[in-house]
Formats: C-alpha cells, sequence, structure tokens
C-alpha cells in the first residue's frame, strides 16, 4: 500500500498497567453509581467474569470472498480456543470487492464469523473501506450487510446513529463483575471508505484517499461519553476500534512529522514506549479528524487500534493513550514479500481487569506462525460454510 520499513524485530507485547495516568487519576476505574435507562446511557450487554476479567480479540482484514482462505478460518479458531475470549471483533475489511452476488457476499462473511458462532462468542464488526467494494456486482450495501450480520444469534452489531455518517458506530458497555452498571466501554466507528473525487473543485492526487472519522461521529463519541459518565458517576474507561489510523498513529511511530530517520524512531520508542512491527507506511485519510483531541478530552478511552495496513502490528504510549495494530487476520490480501508473506497473519489480544489501574491490564499478538499454520505462499480457498436458516 506505501513505502516499506524495517521491524523492530520482537514479537509484539505490551503491558499497559499505569498507561493513561493521568486521565486514570480523574477516572475511577470502574464507575460507580446511576443506570443506565435514567440517563439514556446504552445498558451493557457484556460482563466481567467473577474474578474481575474480561478477554477481547481482534481479528483484522479476513478480506476474502465466499472462497476465503482455509487458513484465515483456522487461525480464528485457533485462536478462539486459545484464548477463549469474552468478546471478539472483525475491525474492518471482512471481505473483498471479490463477490459477484448477495449470495457471495453472505457466504464470505459466514465464513469469517462462524468461528465465533459456533462457540458462542459474542462479537461485532467494524466497517472498513473494502466492505462495500462488491455493492454495484452485488447490490449489497454497507446498510444491507449490517442487516445481515445483525441476523446472527451472537452478534452485536447495532444501527448507529440515524443519519449518521458511520454506519453501525455504537458503544458496547460491559457490566462489572457483581452489579449491572458499566464498568468499560468499547467503542465501534467507522473510518469510512474513500475520499470523494473533489471538494471545492480539489482532487486529492497526491494525498491520501481514504476515508476519515467525521465530525458528526466525533459529537457523537463525546455525547456519549458523557451520558455514559453521568449514569456511572465518572468516566467510563474504554478502548475504541476503527479500521483506517488517526494521523496521530503516523506521527507517533517517529516521534515528530517532518524528520522521519532512524534516529527519531530510536527516540519514539524511548518516548512512546513502542513494540512491534512497522513495514509499511500508515495510510490515513487526507484529513485529521480530530478524534484523537476529543479522546484526550474526554480522558475516558485508553486505546485506539487499527488495521488497514495488513503487515503492522506495533502499540505505543501516544500522550496518555495506546495508538496500535493488529496485522492482518486473512490469509487472501496482501502481506509481506515472497516467503514470508505470511509471517505476521494474526491477532490481538486485550485482557481487562476491572480492580487494575484503568483497567485495560495488557494487550499482546498472537500469530499463525504460534499455532504451525502452514505457511506457504500459495492461495487454499475453501468451499463455502453453510449459511444457517437465519442467514439465507
Amino acid at each position: 500500500m506505501s513505502e516499506r520499513t524495517g521491524p523492530i524485530g520482537r514479537r509484539a507485547l505490551f503491558r499497559a498497567t499505569g498507561v493513561g495516568a493521568a486521565a486514570a487519576a480523574a477516572t475511577p476505574a470502574v464507575a460507580r453509581a446511576g443506570t443506565a435507562r435514567e440517563d439514556g446511557a446504552p445498558e451493557p450487554k457484556l460482563r466481567f467474569r467473577e474474578d474481575g476479567t474480561f478477554r477481547v480479540v481482534q481479528f483484522n482484514d479476513t478480506q476474502d470472498d465466499e472462497r476465503t482462505d482455509r487458513r484465515t478460518v483456522e487461525l480464528m479458531e485457533r485462536t478462539l480456543d486459545s484464548e477463549r475470549p469474552d468478546f471478539a471483533l472483525i475491525n474492518g475489511d471482512v471481505i473483498t470487492g471479490g463477490c459477484d452476488s448477495e449470495l457471495q457476499v453472505k457466504q464470505a462473511i459466514n465464513n469469517v464469523v462462524t468461528p465465533m458462532e459456533s462457540r458462542g462468542v459474542p462479537w461485532a464488526i467494524t466497517f472498513g473501506n473494502h466492505d462495500e467494494d462488491s455493492e454495484r456486482s452485488s447490490g449489497m450495501s454497507e446498510q444491507d450487510m449490517l442487516e445481515f450480520y445483525t441476523s446472527y444469534e451472537h452478534n452485536l452489531n447495532e444501527r448507529g446513529p440515524r443519519d449518521g455518517s458511520g454506519t453501525g458506530d455504537a458503544v458496547l458497555t460491559v457490566a462489572g463483575s457483581h452489579d449491572g452498571r458499566a464498568a468499560f466501554a468499547l467503542w465501534l466507528v467507522d473510518s469510512g471508505r474513500y475520499a470523494p473525487e473533489t471538494i471545492a473543485g480539489q482532487d486529492f492526487e497526491g494525498y491520501p484517499h481514504w476515508g476519515w472519522v467525521r465530525p458528526d461521529q466525533i459529537r457523537w463519541y463525546s455525547e456519549t461519553s458523557r451520558k455514559l459518565e453521568r449514569a456511572a458517576g465518572g468516566r467510563v474507561p474504554g478502548l475504541m476500534w476503527m479500521h483506517i489510523p488517526l494521523w496521530e498513529h503516523r506521527f507517533m511511530w517517529f516521534a515528530g512529522v517532518d524528520s522521519r530517520g532512524e534516529q527519531d524512531h530510536a527516540r519514539a520508542v524511548e518516548k512512546h514506549g513502542i513494540e512491534g512491527e512497522r513495514n509499511e507506511a500508515e495510510c490515513p485519510g487526507p484529513f485529521n479528524s480530530g478524534m484523537f483531541t476529543a479522546i484526550l478530552e474526554r480522558g475516558d478511552v485508553r486505546g485506539v487500534f487499527c488495521g488497514h495496513d495488513h503487515v503492522n502490528s506495533y502499540v505505543g504510549d501516544y500522550y496518555g493513550v495506546l495508538l496500535g495494530y493488529s496485522s492482518g487476520t486473512g490469509f487472501g490480501p496482501y502481506g509481506l514479500d515472497g516467503a514470508d508473506r505470511h509471517r505476521l497473519r494474526g491477532a490481538r489480544v486485550f485482557t481487562l481487569d476491572e480492580n487494575a489501574d484503568g483497567v485495560l491490564r495488557e494487550t499482546r499478538m498472537v500469530f499463525a506462525r504460534d499455532f504451525g499454520i502452514d505457511m506457504s505462499p500459495q492461495d487454499q480457498p475453501m468451499a463455502p460454510l453453510p449459511l444457517g436458516p437465519e442467514q439465507r
């Protein structure tokens, strides 16, 4: 997608205790008091375990047609069985533009949500830039896909704000282990698809052409965050997922904007505690949306995690907020070069602890290679999995 840079040569493992200390000092680790119904805040659909923990798995860029590479599904299954998450997410580009009919879109989706459905794991998706690429040939828009997703028993996606710019923007709250009050928030944001042909008569030649989070989505986050705070009696800590990275992801790697050399990255590692690999330049949209500034102002989101750039897996602490990637899960789309093509196929795991400072205790990557999955570069397409009666 863009230029490559060398990895720092270690598996991404980031222990997040203490990150966001400034925000955490003013924010209870577990919010108290109030009821969601009275204040219009979302009611919890999930709950911390009795021991106070909660685990999330982030998949990314499964991005294939109805003949999904079988190893994508194997990686998802092995990760779910190993990690036993309480919630799983496919963070954008669930499918690719290669589906030629409504049936093929449904089959492509079904292949990669069946691992969660068959295990009874609550799950959701965000939309990426490629999900709607098949609309012209299949007739299925993102709204159609969203309706299809919600037909699954264990799916937690919601319609999102009426007339909003994003499709399916939502916040899923997690109740504390011993009561029904929100203790953590899982923010799902649609980061858009592509820039329009022109704005004010000017095209985007020379600029990034991907989408970006729009002002009404930022207002929705800020207003909903305040509703949660009022209902809970304190800011509710959370994590945010969107497919396309923020400009701040790009700034963090070199701890600056203008100078982008090895010594700048070395300084960034020291300053921001970066761990993981960056094998292509970040690909945000053409405009800085302002979402990061809104997050700093609210002081509740502990981290923003993306995909989009399949061969990046890093995470760092950018002024009290974790910014990170999960590398691509799908074996169908592009990866690294040559024999290393599939080396970074993986998923990101988050361990939450309602008794820990800031609640997010740890995030780490797991990779297909850890499970002994076949790494040969050749595609291995599978026959579509059967659709359930509610999905036909």
